[in-house]
């Protein structure tokens, strides 16, 4: 199955105060792995862009002047999300936004089938928090190359924590594991030893003493 991850940037949070989207990112996957197929645009919201969200992912409005507009990229869009799952993270937020975009057009809203990270997440680890970098940090997920909020390298993370989430990461063989350790002195740090028994088998002539032993002890207790 193709799924798409999907992320929005934002001139600020509610769509009731009239903020608008100012970039979209979006990762195919199929079967959960990325391919090569890649949808974003910086856009001009066509109004400013709030202390807040430019604390949140830095673009000014000087540098969005001169980008595309929604109407010219929203059939691309929806072409390139037509009929995909959609992975959201606080998939509310985002989805008000691109319907809120796809209404001022005069179109319909998007009909997807949508997963929302952020849901799966507080019903798998509920109490714990859930935000995009606590994932990445729980799932040992390298994300510091998020220094800013920026839609691309945000799919890419959510690519990886929606794996993690779905418990169908790629298994990892790694022969060091399941090695004997025969120093005692080796830092058991060093190497990852989940469970470890060692069998060893006895000689003929272990068995043989064993086995006198037993008949010994066996006529001297009971007769």
């Amino acid at each position: 199955m193709k799924e798409i991850v999907l992320d929005t940037e934002t001139t600020g949070i509610s769509v009731k105060d009239g903020h608008r989207i100012v970039e979209i990112g979006c990762i195919e996957l199929d079967n959960l792995i990325p391919t090569k197929n890649r949808f974003h645009y910086y856009l001009n919201p066509e109004r400013k862009v709030s202390e807040k969200a430019f604390e949140i992912h830095g673009y000014s409005d000087e540098f969005l002047s001169n980008k595309k507009k929604f109407n010219q990229i929203s059939d691309e869009f929806l072409s390139f999300i037509k009929d995909k799952r959609l992975i959201i993270h606080n998939a509310e937020f985002d989805l008000s936004h691109l319907n809120n975009e796809l209404n001022l057009l005069g179109q319909n809203k998007i009909q997807n089938e949508i997963i929302d990270t952020l849901s799966l997440a507080r019903d798998k680890y509920p109490g714990s928090p859930v935000s995009l970098d606590a994932l990445c940090k729980r799932f040992r997920i390298d994300n510091t190359k998020r220094v800013k909020h920026t839609a691309l390298i945000d799919c890419d993370l959510l690519a990886k924590v929606y794996i993690n989430l779905i418990d169908q990461r790629e298994p990892t063989f790694n022969l060091a594991d399941s090695e004997i350790v025969e120093d005692e002195n080796l830092s058991l740090n060093k190497k990852k030893i989940s469970y470890y028994k060692r069998v060893i088998k006895p000689s003929k002539e272990e068995l043989t003493k064993h086995e006198n032993y037993l008949k010994h002890n066996l006529k001297k207790n009971f007769f």
